[in-house]
């Protein structure tokens, strides 16, 4: 089949929307109270995906909130030189959202934190902001489920812009990614999650993302078997029981990710409506950093689909980047779409 996207626009400027965030990266040893340093990186799961695609040269604009001050703008200066366009930020509110991932020895143990209470994206209120500002010229628009699980007051501003981006045929993409700490204000992600999803054009994530976000049952045995095909059959049963509950959805994009190790198993699986692509396998025996593996995954598909590319050249080219972004630490890719490609080959 070819690109689902072939007839939609590609003209515009692909937007991704969801908080910035400071990772901190204190060691588990405490090295970093005696050495004075405490590393960090500037992230977050959409800015991850908008400076994967600017690196990759396509049109790519963010929209975040963050307090009006110093701070802020050299983060802003930071993102416009990375190629970024940073016009749609809304600035106000208090504060810049954090958290904590102590790296420890092993990296299957490295301890999670959040400090993103009262952040300025958390404080985001519907009516607040000019979504025909922020959607003018854009032509692709994506989220994550990280985005709701933050209020109420942001769940329902992820249905304002949603609505508005669906009123203009904007092309929609959602990661279901699933935080189970931040889903904290009386709601579950399967009160939420269907009512933002049916605007989506491109869904990816797992399938026991998909069974707890939108209900869609997995078979009991499937999570000990282990086995590749046994995953592959079970992703295009979910794939085709999303897409009949979502008929605005024209592909799913499924990865799986297993430990082995200090190393990863590691691959994916496209389902366009018409037939179910997977992609190759890749093994490693050492990972550096998982974080953002998953993010660059949802910016190698956008990039593909957005670029033109058949839907097996889109899932190789979005694996191939989220497994080498396993071995670069911080939170976004720093490969070029030459090197992404080349890796395929390998």
């Amino acid at each position: 089949m070819s690109n689902p996207f072939e007839n939609g626009s590609s003209k515009g400027s692909i937007l991704s929307f969801g908080e910035l965030l400071l990772r901190i990266c204190p060691d588990a040893g405490g090295e970093w109270l005696h050495e004075n340093q405490l590393p960090f990186f500037v992230g977050g799961a959409e800015l991850n995906v908008a400076t994967a695609l600017a690196l990759w040269g396509l049109p790519s604009a963010y929209f975040t909130a963050l307090p009006d001050n110093a701070l802020s703008t050299q983060i802003l200066d930071y993102l416009q030189d990375k190629n970024v366009d940073t016009a749609p930020v809304y600035m106000g509110g208090d504060r810049i959202g954090l958290y904590y991932l102590t790296r420890g020895k092993d990296i299957k143990n490295n301890a999670l934190i959040y400090d993103r209470a009262n952040s300025a994206f958390a404080g985001l209120k519907p009516r607040q902001v000019d979504w025909d500002k922020v959607l003018n010229g854009v032509s692709w628009f994506h989220f994550s489920a990280i985005c709701p699980a933050i209020s109420q007051d942001v769940a329902d501003v992820c249905v304002e812009v949603l609505e508005a981006a669906s009123a203009r045929n904007i092309t929609i993409s959602v990661d279901l990614n699933y935080r189970a700490r931040l889903w904290q204000y009386g709601k579950q992600p399967i009160d939420v999650m269907p009512q933002l999803v049916k605007y989506a054009d491109l869904i990816m994530g797992n399938i026991w993302a998909a069974e707890r976000m939108l209900d869609i049952p997995v078979e009991p045995n499937v999570t000990e078997s282990g086995q590749k095909s046994i995953y592959l059959k079970e992703a295009q049963k979910s794939s085709e029981a999303i897409i009949a509950q979502f008929p605005k959805c024209k592909a799913v994009a499924n990865t799986f990710r297993f430990d082995a190790g200090e190393g990863i198993n590691y691959y994916t699986a496209l389902y366009d409506g018409d037939k179910l692509h997977s992609s190759k396998q890749y093994d490693t025996d050492k990972v550096v950093d998982k974080v953002g593996s998953g993010d660059c995954f949802m910016a190698g598909l956008i990039y593909g689909f957005y670029s033109k590319l058949s839907p097996l050249e889109t899932l190789e080219f979005a694996t191939s980047a989220a497994y080498q972004k396993l071995f670069i630490e911080g939170d976004a890719t720093n490969k070029t779409v030459q090197q992404i490609t080349n890796a395929i080959k390998l």
